[in-house]
């Protein structure tokens, strides 16, 4: 090919977007670390009371399969144990799962049967389609419960930034079957909630200040929804936590940094939460910039608020386990 024809067939080729900036604790940590010279990367190395079982299909969709990844105690328990299902972050268009296992590993030594899991990101698929993958992940943890000594009557989820702000919508539409096209009868319903550093409203000024900024084109939020908050209004609002919070909400732990844009929506979903009868609880780790729960010293504190929060709200059943009462 003549090198005329060449660079025309090139130039019919489409560009590409650069891809989305890694989320990962080594790039944030390269962020960080200047501000902040003590922290650590969290360990993801699993230590022998724990075991892993790593690269699990939870369901297939189209030609990508989703995988998750087990943490659990090495040693059998002879009562079912509680699960937690850990959502990554990063903006909802990037981030890896690898990111919660620290947590998860640390949750699985204190007896919780953790899972960390990939979903669809903006790329690959909009708004609600995270949705439907947490909770299909849900399902599967509860489908297994059986093979790994799960209690499928006590199942939270949990994540971080984008995953906080997941698995929160994840948890308040329990119940509501157009974020559950995969299936019904409670399966994929949690028992709890732990929302860390993720938005509970879109919706509001100050978090459109961040969210709807124009000068991004998209912002991360506008990619997901597919559009700014003036073209998708009803969306954003529909994606936000706060507005599906109602009587029998499943408990929900607020654990937070010292960055406010992070928690926008918090206060008012707790007073919803209160005014409901349902039990919550803010745990702030001070002095702590956003990602925290991805570097030692930040984790433990963060472990041990998620543990103590469980503990209460989600105690062993006196009945013999079995499917959870459907919403």
């Amino acid at each position: 090919m003549g090198t005329a024809l060449l660079l025309a067939a090139c130039a019919a080729q489409p560009v590409k977007p650069p891809a989305p900036e890694s989320y990962t604790a080594e790039t944030t940590y390269a962020k960080l670390a200047a501000r902040y010279p003590f922290i650590r990367i969290a360990s993801r190395a699993v230590p022998p009371a724990v075991r892993a079982v790593t690269d699990v299909t939870y369901v297939r969709r189209g030609a990508h399969d989703l995988k998750l990844d087990l943490y659990l105690p090495a040693a059998a328990g002879r009562a079912p144990r509680p699960a937690i299902v850990f959502v990554h972050g990063g903006g909802w268009r990037a981030g890896v799962r690898a990111n919660f296992a620290p947590m998860a590993i640390r949750m699985a030594e204190r007896g919780y049967v953790a899972a960390t899991i990939s979903y669809r990101l903006s790329p690959e698929a909009p708004y609600p389609a995270a949705i439907h993958d947490a909770k299909a992940a849900v399902r599967w943890v509860r489908a297994h419960a059986s093979d790994y000594g799960i209690d499928p009557g006590r199942i939270a989820i949990a994540g971080g930034s984008a995953g906080g702000q997941i698995a929160a919508l994840t948890g308040v539409t329990n119940g509501e079957s157009r974020f559950d096209p995969d299936g019904g009868n409670g399966a994929s319903d949690v028992q709890a909630i732990v929302n860390i550093d993720g938005l509970s409203d879109f919706t509001s000024e100050e978090a459109r200040k961040y969210e709807d900024d124009p000068a991004k084109q998209p912002s991360s939020a506008g990619a997901w929804f597919g559009g700014r908050y003036a073209e998708k209004a009803a969306l954003w609002r529909d994606a936000s936590p706060l507005y599906h919070v109602k009587a029998g909400t499943p408990p929900v732990l607020f654990i937070v940094s010292a960055q406010r844009r992070f928690s926008l929506g918090r206060d008012e979903m707790t007073e919803r939460l209160r005014a409901m009868g349902v039990p919550n609880r803010v745990v702030p780790v001070p002095d702590t910039p956003h990602s925290f729960w991805l570097f030692d010293p930040w984790l433990a504190p963060t472990v041990e608020a998620a543990d103590a929060f469980l503990k209460e709200v989600i105690p062993p059943r006196t009945d013999t386990p079995g499917s959870p009462p459907a919403a």
